[in-house]
């Protein structure tokens, strides 16, 4: 049974990276906002693969990330669960990601996950998204969907998806959380 009694605040304003979350949301995403929550989803043993994005604040890389993986999801092929934690947001749901699921990883964000039943299939870390356009980013994706996945996509409608707009921004404009 998991305990888990942390409660760390979010490193940044959560008003000022609510657009950073929308969009993956808008796209088909599940947030995992505790460590309960993604026990739950992330240690059942039901065969489906299941895409982690690890978000993040920083610009450069999730910048592209985010759009990189909305545009591999309008594959004809994904993952079966789309889900989603923010680091310096949900500080502790995402150390548990690292330290139960991506314990043989080094920590990344942003950073993109396949699992199944527990087990990784694939991470693309931050050095491997860093530099990168969204639609190399994607390509890379696509070419992982192909190979694990059987769901059908894709995760929005394409006449959905072409009204997304991304959220770019750099984090050191973002202002850190102030606990009010």
């Amino acid at each position: 049974m998991l305990e888990f009694h942390s409660k760390k605040p979010p490193l940044y304003d959560p008003a000022h990276v609510q657009w950073m979350r929308d969009e993956l949301v808008y796209v088909g995403f599940e947030e995992m906002l505790e460590p309960e929550i993604v026990e739950k989803r992330l240690n059942q043993k039901d065969d489906k693969v299941k895409l982690v994005f690890i978000n993040s604040v920083c610009g450069c890389a999730a910048g592209s990330a985010r759009p990189g993986v909305s545009l591999a999801l309008q594959n004809t092929v994904i993952p079966d669960e789309l889900l989603t934690s923010f680091a310096g947001q949900d500080r502790d749901a995402v150390d548990y990601i690292r330290n139960i699921f991506l314990k043989d990883f080094p920590p990344s964000s942003p950073s993109i996950a396949l699992l199944r039943n527990g087990a990784v299939l694939y991470i693309m870390h931050r050095h491997q998204i860093e530099g990168r356009t969204a639609e190399q980013i994607a390509q890379d994706l696509i070419q992982v969907f192909n190979k694990y996945c059987s769901r059908t996509g894709p995760s929005i409608p394409r006449e959905k998806y072409d009204k997304l707009v991304h959220a770019k921004a750099c984090g050191q404009t973002i202002p850190l959380n102030d606990g009010k």
